[in-house]
């Protein structure tokens, strides 16, 4: 894992950002771990990207690494606390949405009506919601995918091979949200977060 592959990167159409340093440093910091891609994401304008498995504290500087690397540009949620000045200032400007978690309706409107308005659009986040085993994932970007008619992106940390897989793309094609997320979660069924691989 020497160089970056073409075969990977952002097609021209994708959210991107052009910040060369910080590709450089997403790209050294997954070398150094031992990652690398498997796959692509849509070369399109607009999607969303789901991020699973999500078992340990140790998939953000990962996920965080293969972002910069790719140069994706997306948004993404946190809990409004965060959004406070002065760290607010800095969240925002890196693509955060601030979510009330007693009005969560109103954060999927939001991103739906950002993502009809915007030229290019990407929102990245975790299905679970959190790293503990869960027995459903949050609907939150089902809905936001369903409402602004943009397809979503399966991304896997892959953690058995190191590997952060790309794709598959997915329409949210299902009128009941609990079956299109059952379908989507099903493709995961083969992937080792960090968690099962240590109970090997």
């Amino acid at each position: 894992m020497s160089t970056p592959h073409a075969s990977w990167q952002l097609g021209p159409a994708a959210p991107q950002t052009h910040r060369r340093w910080l590709r450089a440093l997403g790209w050294w910091i997954l070398r150094r771990a031992g990652w690398d891609f498997a796959g692509n994401m849509p070369d399109i304008p607009k999607f969303v990207a789901i991020v699973a498995p999500h078992t340990s504290n140790w998939d953000f500087p990962i996920g965080l690494a293969a972002k910069w690397a790719l140069g994706f540009d997306a948004h993404w949620w946190g809990k409004d606390t965060l959004f406070l000045p002065p760290l607010g200032w800095f969240m925002r400007a890196n693509g955060g949405i601030p979510v009330d978690r007693k009005n969560k309706a109103n954060a999927v409107q939001k991103t739906v009506e950002l993502a009809l308005r915007s030229e290019r659009f990407a929102l990245a986040l975790s299905p679970e919601g959190t790293r503990k085993a869960v027995t459903n994932w949050r609907s939150g970007f089902w809905h936001v995918a369903k409402g602004a008619g943009i397809p979503i992106c399966l991304v896997a940390l892959d953690w058995e091979h190191k590997l952060v897989r790309l794709g598959p793309t997915v329409t949210p094609d299902e009128d009941d949200s609990a079956a299109g997320i059952a379908r989507i979660r099903a493709l995961y069924g083969n992937i080792k977060g960090y968690d099962r691989l240590q109970q090997i």
